[in-house]
Order: C-alpha cells, then structure tokens, then sequence
C-alpha cells in the first residue's frame, strides 16, 4: 500500500480524476506536480515514523544495557536452556518459552534490519550510499512484509495461547500483573 502512495505516475491519474469531479480541468503535467507534493508530504511522514520507531529501538537497546544482570534478555535464555525439564509439562513449558524468546529475537533482528535500511534510504543525499540504494530498497521492503507476516503470526499465537494453556496473557499485557 505504501509503495502505491509513493508512485506519483499511480496518483496523476487520481487528481485528474478528483479535480475533474469538482469542474476543474487540469493538464497532465499539472496534476503530476500535485502528486509530487503528495508523494513528498507522505515520504517526509513516512521518514518521521522512521525516526521515531529508530528511536523506540535504541531506547530499548539501552534499557536493555542498563538492566540489572539477572534480568537481561540473554542470562534469561541461557537460564532456560540449561533448565532441566523432568516432567512432560516442564518440557511443553520450556519448548513454549524458548520460542516465545527466540521470537523476540527474530523480531528484534527484523526491526534492527527496518531501522538500519530505513536510515540508509532517509540519508539518500549520501554519495556512498548510492551503490546500495536499490539493495537497501529491496530489502528495506521485503522487511516490511517480513514484520506483517510476524505480527499476524504472533497476534495468532497470543490468541491460541489466550484461549488455550495460558489465559491471562493479554490482561497480563494490560495491567502488567504477572499471572
């Protein structure tokens, strides 16, 4: 959706359309400058949210640092990893977990990958980056679709374990109480 709004050649067709609906006859090169000034007010918003969500991440990279070390993402893992499950439950529960902790992971690497690419693209005026533009086009996308399809996929997975084996997650969430 948002690589269409960027298309201005895609938007011509649309303020001609609009315009027309009000009496008013624009010429094709008219409407595009309207679709430029869209496009643009859409990137400079879209590079905003970018800079804000870079942000988010680098607050979240410190607040990490600065955790006590019992509480840091890593001494948890590797605590679950050496936990030795005896039960069948112990083992479900310890499989549970170190999904839902290597599912941070992955969508911390993905959101690292959107902010590194994001930057790349916001800094076009940058010489050396022109070798790699398209490369960080590419992959800045297909990143975009890689964090959908996460979030529908974690969304599902909140949802089967609600109703399921660990209800209390989302009101968990919520008021941030511990189950």
């Amino acid at each position: 959706m948002g690589t269409f709004m960027f298309k201005i050649k895609e938007n011509v067709g649309m303020v001609t359309e609009q315009l027309e609906r009000k009496g008013v006859t624009v010429t094709e090169n008219q409407a595009r400058g309207v679709a430029h000034e869209y496009s643009d007010k859409i990137w400079m918003l879209h590079k905003y949210v970018g800079y804000g969500l870079c942000f988010l991440l680098l607050s979240r990279v410190l607040l990490e640092a600065a955790q006590p070390n019992e509480e840091k993402y890593k001494v948890k893992l590797k605590r679950a990893l050496g936990f030795e499950a005896k039960s069948d439950s112990d083992k479900e529960d310890k499989k549970h977990y170190l999904l839902v902790k290597r599912g941070y992971l992955l969508f911390y690497f993905l959101f690292f990958v959107m902010a590194l690419t994001g930057l790349g693209l916001a800094y076009e005026d940058l010489k050396f980056l022109d070798p790699i533009h398209d490369s960080l086009k590419n992959l800045h996308k297909y990143t975009q679709y890689t964090i959908y399809a996460y979030i529908l996929l974690h969304l599902v997975g909140v949802v089967k374990e609600e109703i399921g084996k660990h209800n209390g997650i989302v009101s968990g969430m919520i008021h941030g109480k511990k189950r």
